[in-house]
């Protein structure tokens, strides 16, 4: 069996992957609050937990691996967003409203994840669908006294786990001194994090021993991770911006509910992602959605290759001089592919690549050999291993012109060029066919005209 290695932000070491359950491997992913469009920065954990869930599938088996990414639709976010929409003349009660903004919202999320070749998760809970084992987890941690009730909040003694601040690699000090925390009048410690808040009457909100309320952001995914798959269970991924505060308070909340387990045993963070150089913002109009992207033309599979191009643990740049270099990548990859059955296995090398810490840019240079050396159809199983070249023909290879006029038209004066010896006309029209982005491709059989990454339907008028 494959050896795989991973870093373990935990340890800050890369460590060999040994799963506890080799026929369930098991890994959680913090997903998307549902009130907006994915940004192109919300991709970029889509695409890295895709690419180890097909590796892990690779090595144990597609149905020994449980893959769990959550939808976070109950939030103060989704609630603001309800709220503009009924005060813009939505008269329908704020439930309503939130759940059909965040049904709407996971729509255009898988939609938009589906057209970047992402595999669905094995599960994708809503938090609003287990308040009561979040209710139950903080009942838990009050009854151990890791937790407190104030005014109707309940908080988590961050004092009371001792091993607080490992994975970020923080002191307690250090984050009262220099850290952003709520200062509220009901906590015990400036550090101490919010598990149960309480609810206006205009407000989404769930019966509790402490009152009408909703959870706090971090109990969430500790009580669906538990629930789903267990006290322990092997990896536990997202941004690096997770990682403090909601990844450490996600640990210490868990360890103190069921001290039995051992939560995440190995946790990895994808860096950041930014755009031309500088970090993605409104205020420098260089912030845009997926979806601007696909709608702009850009496919999804060439979204998937430039960010599989660096590696997860590395600061990306979104490029479009990337984009298309992806796109010409992706266009001779499919040309060598079409019409070939791939083969049976990746190629050694690729999944040797990407076990390596997910080395992705390692595997697209053994991709890249591949296609050199005319191995198509190991090009084609290796390439799908890490989720490009999953379809045959996919629409945006299309032209955007029907060429097959002017390629009949080339086909016929090629045929009296052969009868009069004289290829002037042929050369000068497929110049022009050259000059506008089309590959020209002659044979016995005839003459094909495909549409090249430069492709410019305006540059064929005069050959109208």
């Amino acid at each position: 069996m494959t050896s795989i290695r991973l870093t373990n932000t935990r340890t800050r070491s890369k460590e060999l992957f040994e799963p506890l359950d080799a026929s369930n491997v098991r890994m959680y992913v913090c997903g998307p609050t549902v009130y907006d469009r994915a940004h192109l920065g919300n991709a970029r954990p889509v695409i890295v937990f895709d690419t180890l869930f097909r590796l892990l599938r690779h090595v144990f088996g597609a149905d020994h691996v449980t893959y769990v990414r959550n939808f976070t639709d109950v939030d103060d976010k989704i609630n603001a967003r309800a709220a503009e929409l009924r005060a813009a003349g939505d008269a329908r009660p704020l439930e309503e409203i939130i759940r059909d903004l965040t049904d709407c919202t996971i729509e255009w999320y898988h939609a938009d994840m589906d057209a970047l070749g992402a595999l669905r998760p094995t599960q994708e809970p809503r938090a609003t669908e287990w308040i009561g084992a979040m209710i139950a987890m903080i009942e838990q941690l009050v009854a151990g006294g890791h937790a407190y009730e104030r005014d109707g909040h309940v908080l988590f003694r961050v004092r009371s786990y001792r091993e607080y601040g490992r994975l970020s690699g923080r002191s307690v000090d250090d984050m009262i001194a220099g850290a952003r925390v709520e200062i509220a009048p009901f906590k015990e410690d400036p550090l101490d994090f919010v598990l149960w808040k309480p609810s206006s009457d205009d407000l989404p909100g769930w019966n509790s021993p402490w009152g009408r309320g909703r959870p706090g952001w971090h109990i969430e995914c500790s009580a669906m991770a538990h629930e789903l798959l267990g006290d322990s269970f092997d990896i536990h991924g997202g941004g690096i911006d997770l990682q403090f505060p909601h990844h450490e308070n996600e640990i210490a909340q868990s360890r103190c509910a069921h001290p039995e387990g051992g939560f995440a045993r190995y946790w990895m963070h994808n860096e950041m992602l930014q755009v031309e150089g500088r970090k993605m913002s409104k205020s420098l109009g260089n912030f845009f959605t997926v979806r601007d992207l696909l709608d702009q033309g850009v496919p999804g599979e060439v979204i998937r290759l430039v960010f599989l191009q660096t590696h997860y643990s590395r600061p990306m740049d979104w490029t479009a001089e990337k984009a298309r270099a992806a796109e010409a990548v992706l266009r001779r990859w499919h040309s060598l592919v079409d019409d070939i059955e791939p083969a049976p296995e990746p190629a050694p090398e690729v999944v040797a690549a990407l076990a390596d810490d997910l080395n992705t840019a390692g595997a697209i240079a053994e991709l890249h050999a591949l296609a050199n050396a005319g191995q198509a159809a190991l090009l084609k199983s290796s390439a799908r291993l890490m989720g490009l070249l999953t379809q045959d023909r996919p629409d945006w290879l299309a032209p955007k012109v029907d060429l097959a006029p002017l390629a009949q038209r080339l086909a016929e004066m090629r045929r009296k060029a052969m009868e009069t010896k004289d290829f002037s006309e042929v050369d000068r029209m497929k110049s022009a066919l050259v000059a506008a982005g089309v590959e020209v491709r002659m044979s016995r059989a005839g003459v094909e005209l495909v549409p090249g990454p430069d492709f410019d339907a305006g540059k064929l008028q005069d050959l109208a």
